[in-house]
């Protein structure tokens, strides 16, 4: 996969993702926005409101497709029928690039519909590896896998999640969707620097970026998506855009969803980053221009 796939998306700015309750403001106020996030499972169907929804939106709006459930680090293989459909799909918005979850979810058939993560092993690299290759492969167009939350740690790691993200990208040859609301999430509660995370990752593979918001409790803290970002994120978020250059940003509201200006406003906050990392012209990686 010669040359960086991922610089020529550079005017995918900031985006924000498609939700029910503000399809009414989007027909009829026509916001101008550089792009939509969908969940590609919502949209695996041939007809019905969902497609019709998705075409009216396709007519003025570029959309990314993001997956839940395609589990890169399951022990068993992706389900033939998901691929097909999700193939379709990819045909059908154009999407520049797929993202899907670094984790495990599904067993002999059965989906957890949660996102597990893995053990940061070296079998869980080479699974994973593959399953991110066939994917890719299969699609035809480029994959960038997220780094998940999480709240439970596997005493057989034998890596920091970071490296395993590192590994994984290096000998898939794909992308990564960097989540910093996620790194920030992991590092609280399992007591770890997230600057480290964040100047640890291969910044010439870094696609696209995810922001959002989360729920604070008294001994863990939850990725809900139902916040505005807060400002040990967005410094995460900086020092990510000053590390990987213009990147397409993302900002992620899921529960509590507030109006869609609301929504935008918040997204458009990603701006200030952005512009300054304008005159880059190459992220501070040897390894750009590998995807």
């Amino acid at each position: 996969m010669a040359g960086n796939r991922f610089n020529s998306y550079s005017d995918h700015g900031v985006g924000i993702g498609l939700r029910i309750p503000h399809y009414s403001h989007i027909f009829s106020q026509k916001p101008v926005v550089d792009w939509f996030e969908i969940i590609s499972e919502n949209f695996l169907c041939d007809a019905g409101r969902p497609m019709q929804v998705l075409d009216r939106i396709l007519e003025q709006y570029r959309i990314v497709q993001h997956g839940v459930s395609l589990y890169f680090g399951s022990a068993t293989e992706p389900d033939p029928e998901h691929l097909r459909r999700l193939k379709q799909l990819v045909r059908r918005t154009n999407t520049p690039w797929l993202t899907d979850h670094l984790c495990w979810g599904s067993v002999d058939g059965t989906y957890t519909h949660d996102l597990i993560p893995l053990p940061y092993t070296w079998e869980a690299v080479h699974r994973t590896v593959e399953r991110v290759k066939q994917a890719q492969h299969y699609l035809e167009i480029p994959v960038a896998v997220e780094n998940v939350s999480s709240y439970m740690a596997y005493k057989d790691s034998e890596m920091t999640e970071w490296e395993f993200l590192n590994e994984v990208v290096e000998r898939a040859d794909c992308g990564i969707l960097l989540d910093v609301n996620n790194i920030y999430v992991s590092s609280v509660n399992h007591d770890f620097d997230p600057m480290l995370y964040v100047n640890s990752i291969p910044a010439g593979r870094v696609a696209q970026i995810h922001i959002a918001g989360h729920s604070r409790y008294e001994k863990y803290i939850l990725d809900t998506h139902d916040h505005p970002v807060i400002d040990p994120v967005w410094q995460l978020y900086a020092r990510a855009i000053e590390r990987a250059g213009y990147t397409p940003t993302l900002l992620e509201w899921d529960d509590h969803i507030p109006t869609f200006d609301e929504v935008h406003n918040e997204a458009l906050k990603a701006n200030k980053y952005l512009e300054a990392a304008k005159p880059a012209a190459q992220p501070d990686s040897n390894l750009a221009g590998v995807l």
